[in-house]
């Protein structure tokens, strides 16, 4: 079995979280919390430990799904395999506007 480099909670997250350093290139695997489903992704991007990787397409103005919970809207598109934080994602931490 492929080991891990991200995490995600529910099926419907558009993100994971990395538990590893990820470089631009490389193929990871992502698992579940619950179960033993495994997700693989390219990395677009270098994404640090503890940083987020999309592992589906966001269009820009969608909400991003983490813990299966809205998190924010990116403010471009973001791909498959890109890194998401502030440079892309709106944060969504104290409510709907």
């Amino acid at each position: 079995m492929a080991k891990h480099k991200f995490l995600l909670h529910e099926e419907e997250d558009s993100v994971g979280v990395a538990v590893a350093d990820i470089e631009k290139g490389e193929k990871v695997y992502g698992a579940f919390l619950h179960g033993d489903k495994l997700v693989d992704v390219v990395a677009n991007d270098n994404i640090p430990l503890g940083h987020k990787i999309a592992v589906k397409p966001v269009k820009s103005g969608d909400f991003v799904i983490k813990y299966g919970e809205k998190i924010g809207k990116c403010y471009q598109d973001i791909q498959t395999g890109d890194w998401v934080h502030t440079h892309n994602l709106k944060g969504d931490r104290w409510g709907k506007k």
